[in-house]
């Protein structure tokens, strides 16, 4: 994946509560590509392996929720 397609897959994994990292495979080119790692730290962290993120990214997919839900009030009307 590339930088645009980043914060995507990282809004995606959030839903799904995973603390799992999109970051750029060098840290030094933000403009090369990005993966899934297990941590924010470029020193230490492992990247998901790209099975277990096709397995939940798939899951994602097929999941029927709306992606862009919110929270709000139905305040009936007075008529």
């Amino acid at each position: 994946m590339d930088a645009e397609e980043a914060p995507e897959t990282q809004a995606k994994l959030a839903r799904l509560g995973l603390s799992w990292v999109v970051a750029p495979v060098d840290p030094n080119d933000v403009a090369g590509q990005w993966s899934v790692y297990d941590s924010a730290d470029p020193v230490t962290r492992e990247p998901i392996k790209a099975d277990s993120l096709a397995s939940v990214l798939a899951r994602l997919a097929n999941d029927p929720r709306p992606t862009n839900a919110t929270r709000g009030f139905v305040i009936p009307s007075t008529n």
